[in-house]
């Protein structure tokens, strides 16, 4: 099990990423958290399998909302987090 910190940056606030980002993460069995910073970023604390979690990153990288659009990612392990569901943060 790994844990992932993960900052989205682009034209991702406003265009539903971090529902289809929840949505992903419920499909594949992964763990943790989604938010929107202030600085128009998306957060992402993800845990899972490690194979999986390059699955949830790849797939992160192409929003399936059209609106949305993925120029970077900055991505960090961290330590383990105990999660026992993916959530939206609001």
């Amino acid at each position: 099990m790994k844990t992932y910190e993960i900052i989205v940056h682009g034209h991702v606030q406003g265009v539903g990423f971090r529902y289809t980002t929840k949505q992903l993460a419920d499909k594949l069995g992964i763990y943790g958290s989604v938010k929107n910073l202030n600085d128009g970023t998306v957060y992402i604390v993800a845990s899972g399998d490690s194979l999986i979690l390059q699955k949830f990153i790849s797939s992160i990288k192409v929003p399936k909302s059209p609106f949305a659009k993925v120029t970077s990612m900055d991505i960090k392990e961290i330590d383990s987090a105990n999660y026992s569901e993916f959530k939206v943060v609001y």
